[in-house]
């Protein structure tokens, strides 16, 4: 059993830590290619459409409050192949991410002190993955360090944007296509909420969970649209979509050249944090998946009490995804993310269907319903297969791939599992039928 010792703060800014990560660095600039000024209007589209499914996590993980979060919800709804499935996508997406993640710090890193990207990089995954396995809430404390640095350095281009509010037009955009294509970009700056459900057994109360998912994508969304309305006023929007660090080009009109280390050096830990937060979720989505890989994953470490092993292999499989050119491939990973949304809404609408009472939720109340089917799941389902829609071709074939080495992963699994049990039950009826002779 999982040590509970995570109280609404740490959930709340382990959740802040994860959205507000490296997303907002590099995909203001984008965005404001396609937006202009109204980038915060996109962003206020992404958070509406985060929290339709938000509210389906916060149901679930109310009546399931498990580690495995997505893949005991799935489970529980569609059967073990489908809930197996959603599990192995955010392992493989997990795993993808804090390499590609840590290969970013990396970057960062050499450029200001200089060194080998890789062995920097793997360095960064070792040390989570310590801090991973030496307890949660030692991890939640690095992650709080962490995500207050973070947010200071986002305050600070509110604050040198502050003297030049008023000073362009904040609804000037090429048009409402333009917006929902913006949306469908920052979306991804937006994922990460649905991560604190993964921490549910070391939470005091699985209360805490909604609650804290709630407040962290509340803040989260305010420090975008304050930062994306400050860097809209200092930098004009031409300016910032041609910089590869529009943030650093809004510090140096406040501070100087300076001021861009000052914004590496927040960078790094903005990724530190990502990284370390990637780890941790991925980690209990393997720990409670124990059931159906091999038991050993859910080992727990007799002192620390955390899933050491899910979290040893959870670490060497992203620092050997180190060796590979993964730049693609992790930006499919964001495929999987819809897909897993679809499937969390869908059991939402499953369990409502299924029991003759609505949900035993409190969260149940805010999700209206009509002629008996809940709109916020529905509506999480379509702006899922929307955003879906704008991905190119290669990207949806990738993550079907993915999909599809899941099944057979699965298929394997089974079968020892079925041998090993067929074997136990052979060896049973053996020792009875010795015992019988004698």
């Amino acid at each position: 059993m999982l040590k509970k010792e995570l109280n609404l703060l740490d959930l709340t800014l382990s959740g802040v830590g994860i959205i507000v990560g490296v997303g907002i660095y590099a995909l203001i600039g984008e965005a404001a290619g396609i937006v202009w000024n109204g980038i915060w209007i996109s962003f206020l589209i992404g958070a509406v459409v985060a929290f339709f499914t938000l509210f389906s996590y916060a149901e679930l993980s109310q009546i399931f409050p498990k580690a495995g979060a997505e893949y005991v919800y799935v489970k529980n709804s569609f059967g073990e192949r489908i809930g197996f499935l959603i599990g192995w996508l955010i392992i493989v997406g997990g795993c993808f991410a804090s390499a590609t993640i840590s290969l970013g710090f990396a970057g960062y890193f050499s450029e200001l002190f200089g060194g080998n990207i890789f062995f920097i990089a793997l360095i960064l995954i070792v040390l989570c993955t310590g801090i991973n396995i030496y307890g949660i809430k030692q991890s939640a404390q690095v992650v709080v360090l962490f995500s207050i640095i973070e947010i200071l350095g986002l305050l600070l281009i509110v604050l040198i944007g502050i003297p030049k509010l008023g000073s362009v037009n904040y609804f000037e955009f090429p048009s409402i296509k333009s917006l929902i294509s913006g949306a469908a970009l920052i979306f991804f700056a937006f994922l990460g909420f649905e991560a604190i459900p993964r921490l549910s057994e070391e939470s005091k109360k699985k209360e805490l969970i909604p609650t804290a998912m709630i407040l962290s994508l509340i803040i989260s969304t305010i420090i975008y649209v304050l930062v994306s309305v400050a860097a809209v006023s200092v930098v004009n929007w031409k300016d910032l979509s041609a910089s590869r660090a529009p943030l650093a080009e809004v510090a140096k009109e406040g501070f100087g050249e300076n001021a861009s280390i000052v914004l590496s050096i927040i960078a790094l830990f903005a990724t530190a944090n990502t990284v370390l937060l990637d780890l941790v979720a991925t980690t209990r989505i393997l720990y409670g998946m124990s059931d159906v890989f091999p038991s050993i994953v859910g080992k727990v470490h007799r002192e620390r009490r955390t899933p050491y092993i899910a979290a040893l292999i959870i670490g060497f499989v992203s620092a050997v995804l180190l060796f590979f050119d993964i730049s693609f491939v992790a930006n499919s990973t964001n495929f999987t993310v819809f897909i897993t949304f679809i499937s969390v809404n869908a059991a939402v609408i499953y369990f409502r269907k299924k029991e003759a009472k609505p949900f035993s939720s409190k969260f149940s109340q805010f999700s209206p319903s009509f002629v008996g089917v809940p709109i916020f799941p529905v509506a999480g389902i379509a702006s899922s297969i929307f955003l879906i829609l704008g991905f190119s071709l290669d990207v949806i074939a990738t993550g079907i791939a993915i999909i599809f080495l899941g099944c057979v992963v699965y298929e394997i699994l089974k079968r020892k599992k079925r041998k090993r049990k067929t074997e136990n039950i052979k060896n049973i009826n053996d020792n009875i039928n010795n015992k019988q002779e004698q």
